[in-house]
């Protein structure tokens, strides 16, 4: 029982440890389809660890992840609703085993239209 444990407890940190290199390669890699253009409305939040920080808009149940070179936009309006314009660029996610894990959002080229409340 003890190494079930430890097992799970190394496995999680694994996990934990590999996230933001995960971003890193999916962000990195090839997307699926065009960018859209889209227009959202949703909440600003700040997720991820306290090393790596991730700024996102959730949306309908869904995190579409901030790119970085747009964060500074949003940053000062965290846990408020916001209406912006943007590109949608969808990622897949693989596992090491190949098989599919989810799909990865990340808006760029942000454009405000309306701030509301918290």
């Amino acid at each position: 029982m003890r190494a079930r444990k430890i097992t799970g407890v190394l496995l999680s940190l694994a996990l934990l440890s590999a996230t933001p290199r995960l971003f890193a390669i999916v962000d990195g890699g090839q997307s699926v389809g065009e960018a859209l253009e889209v227009e959202m409305t949703g909440r600003v939040r700040l997720v991820g660890t306290g090393r790596f920080p991730l700024l996102v808009i959730t949306s309908e149940g869904r995190d579409f992840f901030v790119d970085d070179e747009e964060r500074e936009k949003l940053m000062a309006l965290q846990q408020r609703v916001v209406t912006v314009k943007a590109r949608k660029h969808t990622y897949e996610v693989f596992l090491a085993n190949g098989l599919f894990s989810r799909r990865h959002y990340v808006l760029k080229d942000i454009v405000i239209v309306r701030v509301g409340g918290g």
